[in-house]
């Protein structure tokens, strides 16, 4: 990893509240390094205002984001499918896509696919720039592999679930895809803790996809928090008995 990429991901994840401390042990790194990479980004100079987030265009959650979790307080607009069956298709694993303005003609889109159940945020999908005009054909391309549309969301919702996820797998010492580091910003300022219980009713619950390693995964979950304090579904091998 360059020193540049070393340097966005430790500021990236202090932007998101953690420690020196916890920024050394995401990115195997002594902790006086992770303070001198998060002390030396520019000052602002005084009476300079923060630059505000670029204006939000749109935001769409697949169906099923809350099937499995808590939510306290949940605001009225955080809507989902009424029926929500245990475990059923999508249950655990969602995908969000928020879009913002780039310039007159142009949007800038990242998507992220989130694991609510144990590992955070699978996937990322950098910002992208998008045509104004083709804006609902990117929707409908990012959730092509559902079955149904994808429902508008608050920006509030989407901190929340990815953000929250990601503070959530690192309690089990997992980290996000490394793209997220670059999707981050589309998520703007969030002031944590999420409103969201994480975990399948409130328990990590491992649900291994095509690109898992379930060996590695297990043996984190089990150094984090020990045998029997999580639940893991995995594919059978048919080469190995």
């Amino acid at each position: 990893m360059s020193s540049d990429d070393l340097k966005s991901r430790a500021l990236a994840l202090r932007a998101a509240g953690n420690t020196p401390k916890q920024i050394a042990r995401t990115l195997g790194i002594p902790r006086s390094q992770a303070v001198a990479l998060v002390h030396t980004s520019p000052t602002p100079r005084p009476g300079r205002a923060a630059v505000p987030d670029p204006l939000l265009v749109g935001c769409w959650i697949s169906r099923q984001w809350s099937n499995g979790l808590t939510i306290t307080g949940q605001p009225a607009d955080w809507v989902d499918d009424t029926d929500l069956p245990p475990l059923a298709i999508g249950a655990g694993l969602a995908s969000v896509y928020v879009v913002r303005e780039h310039n007159t003609t142009e949007l800038s889109a990242c998507g992220y696919l989130v694991d609510t159940y144990c590992q955070g945020v699978k996937n990322a999908a950098p910002p992208s720039i998008v045509d104004r005009r083709d804006l609902a054909g990117f929707v409908a391309e990012f959730f092509a592999a559902y079955h149904n549309a994808p429902l508008p969301a608050p920006i509030t919702l989407a901190q929340d679930l990815v953000l929250g996820a990601v503070d959530y797998a690192r309690t089990l010492g997992l980290d996000p895809h490394p793209d997220f580091y670059q999707a981050r910003t589309h998520l703007g300022t969030w002031q944590p803790p999420s409103r969201i219980t994480f975990g399948h009713n409130g328990k990590p619950h491992f649900q291994q996809g095509p690109y898992d390693d379930p060996a590695r995964i297990i043996r984190i979950l089990n150094r984090t928090i020990g045998p029997g304090n999580y639940h893991y579904t995995v594919a059978i091998n048919d080469n190995q008995q």
